[in-house]
């Protein structure tokens, strides 16, 4: 929570206390706005980046073209009918917009579980290792595989990984639960902004798997990372989970996404390192951006 400023006698004042509330929840929109803005960031970072380039070309250009001819035939024989059921019992509007990401959700579940845990995820290792080198945190990546120091570039320093080595893990539990949690864009209004959010959520939490392995944490040294920046991975997975709906240029989304990701954990480093006064392995701490206490909180 942010520090309330004390009067000399040592007890806050009326008007302190009142700005209580209202300081929380600015606290709790920086930190929320901060942390949805690194996909965006990722985008423009991957960009700049021409040698992240031939990642995307030899391995996600024909995923994309496969996307593309999946959507195309869901948009072009599933839509209509789930269209009319929604009319029944929501406005053109509502079941419009509600039918479309539905439709865009079925997509990602068909997607997903074909393409991306066993064709895109060694490309994500590689995004979010060559970021990490590109701000100058070889010594993260490199007791985990194997670096040419005198490459042209981030990625082609890149070698065999010497151990395991995923961005995220493939999860079966994560396919169900979109396919279970996908029936909640049938509820009006609210209904698809909860299944973005839910879905997210997770999302959000698988984003920095590649960072706690990296750094040799257990179990229940991640499950405690979790648990601190919970409220940031909510925003960064609603704004990532948006992204992979966008048809067939997800699969791009994906590797813009992880570039944010180490973008996020470099400036988390940057800051605990800057604190401790030296590199450390494991900056608890440094999931609070500003300068302040640290939350011990449930927001979500």
């Amino acid at each position: 929570m942010p520090q309330q400023h004390l009067p000399p006698d040592g007890r806050p004042s009326r008007l302190a206390s009142l700005l209580v509330p209202f300081r929380t929840a600015e606290w709790y929109a920086r930190r929320a706005v901060r942390a949805a803005a690194y996909p965006i960031r990722g985008i423009w970072y991957f960009l700049r980046h021409p040698e992240f380039y031939p990642l995307f070309v030899g391995r996600l250009l024909p995923l994309s073209i496969i996307s593309f001819l999946v959507y195309f035939l869901l948009f072009a024989f599933t839509f209509v009918p789930q269209l009319l059921f929604l009319l029944i019992f929501q406005g053109r509007a509502g079941a419009l917009i509600n039918t479309t990401v539905l439709v865009l959700g079925e997509g990602l579940v068909i997607i997903q579980g074909l393409f991306e845990g066993f064709f895109v995820d060694e490309c994500r290792v590689d995004i979010f290792d060559a970021t990490l080198i590109n701000h100058d945190y070889t010594d993260l990546v490199a007791p985990q595989r194997i670096l040419f120091v005198d490459a042209p570039n981030s990625v082609r320093m890149l070698g065999k990984p010497t151990q395991r080595a995923e961005y995220q893990p493939w999860s079966f539990k994560q396919i169900v639960e979109l396919i279970v949690f996908l029936p909640l864009n049938l509820v009006p209004y609210v209904g698809t902004p909860i299944f973005i959010m839910i879905t997210g959520s997770r999302l959000g939490k698988l984003s920095h798997h590649r960072w706690f392995k990296l750094r040799g944490l257990n179990k229940k040294e991640i499950k405690n990372e979790l648990r601190l920046r919970r409220w940031e991975y909510l925003w960064f997975g609603t704004v990532a989970m948006i992204l992979e709906l966008i048809p067939v240029l997800s699969l791009f989304f994906l590797l813009t996404t992880t570039a944010g990701a180490a973008m996020w954990v470099a400036k988390m480093e940057e800051r605990a390192r800057t604190r401790a006064g030296q590199p450390i392995a494991n900056p608890h701490d440094a999931h609070a951006e500003d300068e302040g206490p640290v939350y011990h909180d449930d927001p979500v």
